[in-house]
């Protein structure tokens, strides 16, 4: 087999990019996909699941959700409370705040959705997916606005940004309408019911 094309399909699977007027934050965003998924991996970037035990959703799917949510609700900010969220950062954070499932999820799929994981240094469900995300965005120098905005599962950062809480919350409401249309319970019945389970 051919090694996939990893950029292409990222720039396929994300439209979403082009909401980051930088171009070289646009770029570091497709390079961290890059290196998750090689790294992973990974044959296709539609393979990565949302969840280790729900893949009816894709994880392209959930991101791509969590930045619309995230965009919309920057945008009603502004227009109701007169904030200035940084729209860059934004996008760049909500796109990269599940790469980390690149490495994490990699023993919950199906062999023929891999291609070679690097399981010696990366592919290990051991680092959680939004500390390891945080480490791709920091390994190809993604600014530190983008990176702090990344962890947001159990409060990993203790000062949030404006632009951090927007990720935060647009990812909760993506989450608990995935874990309530595919299992029928809300994100946080999902984390106590499978949280000791992953331990």
């Amino acid at each position: 087999m051919t090694d996939p094309d990893y950029e292409h399909q990222i720039r396929e699977a994300y439209p979403e990019l082009e909401h980051i007027e930088d171009d070289d934050l646009r770029e570091k965003v497709v390079e961290a996909w890059r290196l998750g998924l090689e790294r992973g991996g990974w044959k296709h970037v539609e393979d990565v699941p949302y969840a280790w035990n729900i893949h009816e959703v894709t994880n392209v799917e959930h991101v791509r959700g969590v930045t619309k949510i995230a965009l919309e609700s920057a945008e009603i900010q502004r227009e109701f409370h007169g904030a200035d969220p940084d729209v860059d950062v934004i996008v760049a954070a909500c796109l990269l705040h599940d790469v980390g499932k690149c490495y994490e999820y990699v023993d919950f799929v199906d062999a023929e959705t891999l291609v070679d994981p690097d399981r010696e240094t990366y592919a290990t469900e051991v680092i959680p997916h939004s500390i390891s995300g945080y480490a791709l965005a920091h390994e190809v120098g993604c600014p530190l606005e983008v990176q702090r905005a990344i962890p947001h599962f159990l409060g990993e950062v203790p000062t949030r940004t404006l632009e951090a809480e927007l990720v935060k919350s647009a990812n909760s409401a993506s989450s608990n309408a995935i874990t309530q249309s595919a299992m029928g319970i809300t994100l946080k019945e999902w984390v106590e019911k499978y949280s000791q389970t992953q331990e």
